[in-house]
């Protein structure tokens, strides 16, 4: 059973992941490609670490169910952002990304006030675009930092992280469509 507000291991790691997103975009537009890389890494290992400890020990509350996505959000978009400025990132892409988050963001706002219900249950098209998104990241900062060759591989990623960033925001759109098509507003 989920509670509340509870603050617990679980979410102290989500909010600290939330803190770390200053740090990893500040170290990008410093050009310390490594470090970022290094805090990046340990952000997306500490997003699989909250979820395995809050399934694990029977931890998830309502907080975590808000603050997980939020934090993992915060990092991609910002860290997206700072990629595209430094320019190792397309403009397009950067621009899909945040225009998708900040869809998903409104709708769920929208929903929210309209019909009074929200749950935050990601899609599996959602999990698979965060994850694809991540690996995008970590491919990109750690051939910097490395200073390793790989361009290739780099496009690849741009165009899966694009294909399921697109596929992600249709799906919520399409969801939440259907849920609010058979819900009157104040029900």
């Amino acid at each position: 059973m989920r509670q509340t507000l509870r603050i617990n291991i679980p979410n102290l790691i989500s909010f600290a992941r939330l803190l770390s997103v200053p740090l990893a975009v500040w170290l990008i537009l410093s050009d310390a490609y490594l470090w970022a890389f290094w805090v990046f890494l340990v952000a997306c290992a500490s997003d699989a670490a909250d979820g395995f400890i809050a399934k694990r020990f029977n931890s998830e509350t309502v907080l975590g169910g808000f603050l997980d996505p939020v934090a993992d959000k915060a990092l991609l978009v910002s860290v997206f952002v700072a990629l595209g400025h430094a320019g190792f990132l397309p403009t397009w892409l950067v621009i899909l990304v945040v225009f998708r988050d900040g869809l998903i963001l409104l709708g769920a706002l929208l929903y929210h006030v309209l019909y009074q219900r929200l749950s935050m249950e990601p899609l599996l098209i959602s999990k698979l675009n965060t994850t694809v998104q991540f690996l995008l990241v970590l491919g990109v900062l750690g051939m910097a930092g490395y200073e390793l060759e790989g361009r290739t591989v780099v496009e690849l990623m741009i165009y899966a992280v694009a294909a399921t960033t697109f596929a992600s925001g249709t799906a919520y759109v399409w969801v939440w469509g259907r849920r609010a098509s058979v819900l009157e507003p104040g029900e």
